[in-house]
């Protein structure tokens, strides 16, 4: 366990679009990596035990079973959470204070070592919360979330700003040289102390206790804006006529009528969420329902009564200000970035300013092309918002000879999941053998899978794909336990993927779209960058930020290879392979509405990134976004892909704030990987995949991310590869 604020949020369970999984179970290893005997371990273990009576808390009992133990999720009692919390933060503080109080001379071996092992069990408390909260939130879990949150985000600040374990952590980077420590073990030395400071280890007296007080309104303000969206999202428009579902697919109304069966009404639900959101702006024939789930979904937060997010904003910008302020740093900006591949804002913004132009450009010839359209119907329309979607329809059929509707009965979900797990054999030898049922799950529609990589037993992999009440919107990935080799405990990771697609009504089998198929694989892509890990040390797991979105971002690529197209894209009725002529269609329009994708995405990063980096926090989050948006020249036509009063990646936790940027720092170095493939002459080239592989995804963080890219790519990454994928003009070209 290593107690920094980032860690404290992990523990939390607070998660994000791809809540990318806690830190593992440590164990111990000498300082040459070697295991320790049985003996030393038993003799570590017994220092660090502290008595606890947990033999009735579900919540608490050991994991059991294959995998070196699976959660119980079957036994979980909610009311159980509580007493679980407490017990836990008391056994954390008991080993912490055992290994601060040792009077031995901190070393590398006596201090580092059992650090990384403190709070081992406390993972898999904070796991099963984690599902809990984004997978299973009810009232009972919100309730406690806003009781118990404050308290141990307060709890691991207490311990992550205890003076003594400073001091001994100081003490061992200070006579790191001298050490006989290896590069690994140097870098873990050098983190740890640079986090410390960086999150407030050297503030004194009343600054410390601010800085507690800070972090604690900041829980609990994260809370208020995630249960507050959380409640909009579970809003409905009802539909009772017919003619109302006039231009929707034959799925998508099974789907939404299957909803409405489920609370017990006639007619159809339509969920105020993403995923429903976007098919029916994308196929309704109805502009005056358009319209209204339009305005449904991006009002989500900021409809001015008691689910209204503006104010929570205000103040988490205002205690994230005073922070940055009290721990030295210019904006939260600033200390958000300290630790990622980009440094600072100004080389973040650089990075979007070189593409948002590029972008706007394009959104004013698709905004053309679908007036054109428009105007030879006799529509007598100007394009609005809600327009979007649909007329960009018409328009990749009358250019490409292109429907989605077309493209969506060869997108089965059940067949978009194989093709993924055949990909990753291909390119990395893994195989993914299902065997749901054989463990015990937290929804009865969650699958699981032994994951091999040759003979290599690696994992276990969850899918939970399905859309329910009490899950969080969205898709994400996380880990229930990640691996490390620090004394042989943490073999097998236990991964999962989240996504929130609609299930196919009336006995018919899920469908998705183009769009569900690229968050199938990008999702999938951060399991496997886990599943590839080989590393030794827990604490150099975590990427930084702008990296972490790099290997998912990456593994959407394959998804359009004529390999995968050809073999998996099969009509759900008849199950024939997609023809060749649509494949080529499909591949043809690979850019096409690119202007619309990258201007929703980036003008949310834009903002995000101007929201934070600077002095004097935003008091109307509203007016700040509107004239943002204005001074950049945002489209009209277009509105940013999360609007700040329901941007969970920035306000139900720190993890995206000043940090949207990342997607696109990510996706340039995937553009540039994708190259190295095209340049090799095949997606699957074995000999890249491997390289790819070793040296990107097993490594964690055991070296710079910078430093790991130029030894596999041998350079920097070229922002000209983004602009080709997106088929915007390289400058020079």
């Amino acid at each position: 366990m290593r107690f920094t604020i980032s860690t404290r949020k992990i523990f939390l369970g607070v998660s994000s679009a791809a809540l990318i999984g806690a830190t593992a179970t440590p164990a111990l290893a000498d300082n040459h990596g070697k295991k320790m005997t049985t003996a030393e371990l038993n003799k570590m273990s017994a220092m660090q035990a502290v008595p606890a009576d947990i033999s009735g808390n579900s919540v608490l009992q050991p994991w059991t079973g294959p995998y070196d133990g699976v959660p119980a999720w079957d036994k979980i009692k909610v009311s159980d959470f509580p007493a679980a919390f407490q017990a836990t933060m008391d056994r954390v503080k008991a080993e912490v204070v055992a290994i601060r109080d040792n009077p031995e001379p901190p070393t590398f071996q006596n201090f580092t070592l059992p650090m990384e092992l403190a709070g081992n069990d406390s993972n898999e408390l904070f796991a099963i919360w984690g599902v809990h909260s984004s997978n299973l939130s009810n009232e009972e879990i919100r309730k406690i979330q806003g009781e118990w949150m404050p308290k141990i985000s307060a709890f691991f600040d207490e311990l992550a700003l205890d003076p003594k374990l400073l001091e001994k952590t100081k003490a061992v980077y200070d006579n790191r040289e001298s050490a006989g420590l290896d590069a690994q073990q140097m870098r873990l030395v050098e983190r740890n102390y640079e986090q410390l400071v960086r999150n407030g280890a050297l503030l004194e007296g009343a600054d410390k206790e601010k800085l507690i007080a800070l972090n604690t309104k900041l829980s609990k303000a994260f809370n208020d804006f995630s249960n507050k969206v959380l409640a909009d999202e579970e809003s409905y428009i009802y539909l009772t006529d017919e003619v109302d579902l006039a231009g929707l697919p034959a799925s998508f109304v099974a789907s939404i009528k299957a909803a409405a069966e489920a609370q017990g009404k006639t007619g159809w639900a339509l969920k105020n969420t993403r995923s429903v959101m976007q098919p029916f702006l994308q196929n309704s024939t109805r502009r005056d329902l358009r319209e209204k789930v339009y305005n449904a979904y991006i009002n989500r937060g900021d409809n001015g009564g008691e689910n209204d997010t503006n104010a929570t904003i205000a103040k988490i910008l205002k205690i994230r200000a005073d922070r940055a302020k009290l721990l030295g740093f210019k904006t939260h900006a600033h200390y958000r970035m300290a630790d990622t591949m980009a440094k600072d804002p100004e080389a973040a913004m650089e990075l979007m300013m070189k593409v948002w132009p590029a972008a706007v450009a394009r959104v004013k010839e698709e905004v053309a092309d679908m007036q054109a359209i428009a105007d030879k119907e006799g529509a007598g329309i100007t394009i609005a918002p809600w327009d979007y979607r649909f007329y960009a329809e018409k328009v990749r059929k009358a250019k490409y000879d292109l429907d989605a509707a077309e493209i969506k009965p060869y997108f089965k979900l059940d067949n978009m999941v194989d093709a993924m797990f055949d990909a990753a054999g291909k390119l990395y030898g893994m195989t993914f053998t299902e065997n749901t049922g054989s463990v015990p799950v937290f929804d009865p529609e969650v699958r699981t899978f032994e994951v091999k990589r040759g003979d290599k037993l690696v994992g276990l992999f969850y899918l939970d794909n399905y859309a329910r009440e009490g899950k969080r919107s969205g898709a994400w990935m996380t880990t229930y336990r990640s691996q490390h080799d620090l004394g042989g405990k943490n073999r097998y990771v236990l991964a999962s993927n989240n996504n929130n697609f609609v299930k196919g009504g009336d006995g018919q089998p899920t469908l998705i779209s183009l769009d569900d198929a690229s968050t199938l694989f990008h999702e999938f892509g951060h399991a496997l960058h886990y599943l590839n890990y080989d590393i030794t040390y827990p604490g150099l797991a975590g990427t930084p930020r702008d990296f972490v979105e790099y290997p998912s971002q990456v593994n959407e690529n394959w998804l359009l290879t004529r390999y995968i197209l050809d073999n998996y894209a099969k009509h759900a009725d008849t199950g024939e392979p997609m023809p060749q002529a649509l494949v080529d269609k499909i591949n043809k329009s690979k850019t096409f509405n690119e202007g619309f994708a990258t201007v929703e995405y980036l003008s949310s990063a834009i903002v995000d990134m101007k929201l934070h980096n600077r002095e004097e926090p935003v008091t109307d989050p509203d007016a700040f976004e509107r004239e943002t948006l204005a001074e950049i020249g945002m489209p009209k036509e277009i509105v940013m892909r999360h609007r700040l009063p329901q941007f969970n990646h920035l306000f139900s936790s720190d993890a995206y704030s000043a940090g949207y940027y990342s997607y696109l720092w990510s996706e340039t170095m995937d553009a540039d990987t994708w190259a190295a493939f095209e340049e090799a002459g095949s997606p699957w080239d074995k000999e890249v995949a491997e390289r790819f592989r070793s040296i990107i995804l097993a490594t964690g963080n055991e070296t710079d991310r910078g430093e790991a890219y130029r030894e596999f790519r041998g350079r920097d990454p070229e922002v000209k590869y983004i602009l080709k994928k997106r088929g915007f003009p390289v400058p020079g070209e």
